[in-house]
């Protein structure tokens, strides 16, 4: 072996710096552990919870919980967001195939304009958890709020990048809410709903000033109203979008298209 092999062999490895990611998510759990908070065991059966669909001016809100298999690990897992559409379909696949299980749910408009936006959200959560066919022991879900539900919960800010089974939930309310949108389109092809999944993009808003609302559009959320009021339809009933808009974060209730 030459000298010079000799000192790349005795070269110590160097180590790769952990990521933003894993340090934010090492510090969450540190203060979780001091505050008492972290009630996951060995021995929990946890599933990740997340939604998509708050934000849009029509169509329903979409929940989805997925217990993952240790046994069968899918890369590539991330909040969907991040994800392109053609990512988003094949991870979709693989957690189908790969999960212990998996359900999708909703809260409708009509319960999302009765309840407002926040209720309907943690009710379509807590209908996913629900209708899993494996019940977990522990839900672990995106955001800094839980729903009520018969198991125990743990909220988990900007979850959906840090935890792989919230990351496989928000993965499958999104593709889930998504391909409801294009058949919504079918029905309804002028408010092009397969372009932008229902928010309030300027195609979006200038099909209902032209078109006004149909019913599958939130009576509850401000364009909405002001499209049925400029078409000479006063909507009684409905939850003033205020209630809908405090119950989100700033600027959720009519966020760009993701």
């Amino acid at each position: 072996m030459s000298e010079g092999a000799i000192k790349r062999a005795k070269a110590p490895a160097v180590k790769k710096p952990p990521s933003q990611a894993a340090l934010k998510l090492a510090a969450r759990r540190k203060a979780a552990r001091q505050a008492g908070l972290l009630f996951e065991s060995p021995d929990d059966v946890i599933c990740g919870v997340d939604e998509a669909g708050r934000g849009p001016l029509a169509g329903p809100v979409v929940a989805a919980a997925v217990i993952l298999d240790p046994a069968r690990p899918i890369r590539g897992l991330d909040d969907s967001k991040v994800l392109t559409a053609q990512a988003r379909e094949a991870l979709y696949e693989q957690i189908v195939e790969r999960s212990l299980a998996w359900c999708a749910a909703l809260a409708t408009v009509e319960e999302i304009d009765t309840l407002n936006i926040l209720h309907a959200t943690m009710l379509a959560m807590r209908r996913a958890v629900e209708g899993l066919s494996i019940t977990p022991t522990l839900a672990k879900i995106d955001g800094n709020r839980c729903p009520v539900m018969p198991v125990r919960s743990e909220a988990v800010i900007g979850g959906d990048a840090l935890v792989p089974s919230i990351s496989a939930a928000s993965i499958i309310a999104k593709v889930t809410r998504d391909r409801m949108l294009v058949d919504l389109h079918e029905r309804h092809p002028h408010y092009g709903f397969d372009a932008h999944a229902g928010y309030g993009t300027p195609q979006h808003l200038e099909a209902l000033r032209v078109h006004g609302p149909c019913e599958h559009h939130r009576r509850s959320f401000a364009p909405v109203r002001e499209a049925f009021a400029l078409h000479g339809i006063v909507v009684p009933g409905a939850a003033a979008v205020a209630s809908d808009a405090a119950s989100l974060e700033a600027g959720d209730a009519f966020a760009p298209l993701p």
